[in-house]
């Protein structure tokens, strides 16, 4: 008799391991992967940071008019089975971060000489290449480690050089509003 007791109770008990599991396996595949916590001010000045390098390292002569558009945040959306119900319906707590800037009437000399400096320095630090020529001269490198992207790119009919830093999804703190990220704003030093 104990030991019919002690089957049931194995069997009961495994039933309700076999729910929760079943249950967890749901959820995981309605929501998918859960979004990494970010914090957007350390995000900003590490964008800032990368894109002062990559302002160093391209040297452009003389004092150029350097534009920039500052650490800005990007749509993310919904992931699993649940994106099916939110079909371009973006995430209000998940963001993605970017900086950009840019100076025009760059020679395409100065812009492949700068842009080697560059692609040296990413691929030293164990970034990863992952497109070339994305304008009329470019490239986009990845850092494993981080996810965190850097576009250079040299545009000829204005002779445009642009270089983009970008920082993938992350789930915001609570209160967080972009229209006031206090490290949002970026120009070369």
């Amino acid at each position: 008799m104990l030991r019919m007791h002690s089957a049931r109770s194995i069997l009961w008990l495994t039933g309700i391991l076999l729910v929760v599991a079943v249950c967890v396996a749901c959820y995981r595949v309605w929501d998918g992967e859960p979004y990494p916590a970010t914090d957007p001010d350390q995000v900003a000045a590490r964008l800032k940071q990368e894109a002062q390098h990559v302002y160093d390292e391209v040297a452009l002569p003389g004092p150029p008019d350097v534009s920039s558009s500052g650490v800005e945040t990007g749509t993310c959306y919904y992931r699993g089975l649940r994106s099916v119900a939110h079909i371009d319906q973006g995430r209000r707590d998940v963001r993605d971060f970017r900086l950009e800037w840019w100076v025009t009437d760059i020679t395409k000399d100065t812009a492949r000489v700068g842009q080697e400096r560059v692609r040296r320095r990413l691929e030293q630090e164990g970034w990863k290449l992952t497109s070339e020529n994305i304008s009329d001269m470019g490239f986009r490198f990845e850092r494993p480690d981080t996810d965190f992207m850097v576009d250079v790119d040299w545009y000829q009919p204005t002779g445009t050089l642009a270089v983009s830093v970008y920082a993938p999804c992350g789930k915001l703190p609570d209160g967080f509003d972009e229209y006031e990220l206090p490290e949002s704003d970026w120009s070369p030093k």
